[in-house]
């Protein structure tokens, strides 16, 4: 959660500049792992910490879940646009 007056631009983690970038999302499924490559996020300069909209964690979120339903031990997947 964000502070009321906080500067989103900035990393809530280490105070550096956040920019427009791709992030890699990873979720561990207890039978396999799924891996998201060139996820939008805002990514800090200083620390590499990805940031990702709400829309964008949304469509991880099916994304991962039918990993889930196919039961793959690996999934490795580029983001859609």
């Amino acid at each position: 959660m964000t502070r009321p007056g906080a500067d989103k631009s900035r990393c809530p983690l280490c105070g550096g500049q956040k920019a427009p970038g791709t992030t890699t999302f990873t979720a561990e499924l207890g039978f396999g792992v799924v891996v998201v490559r060139k996820v939008k996020a805002q990514v800090c300069s200083q620390c590499g910490e990805g940031w990702i909209a709400p829309d964008t964690a949304r469509r991880i979120e099916e994304i991962v879940e039918q990993a889930r339903k196919d039961h793959h031990q690996v999934e490795v997947l580029e983001m859609p646009n």
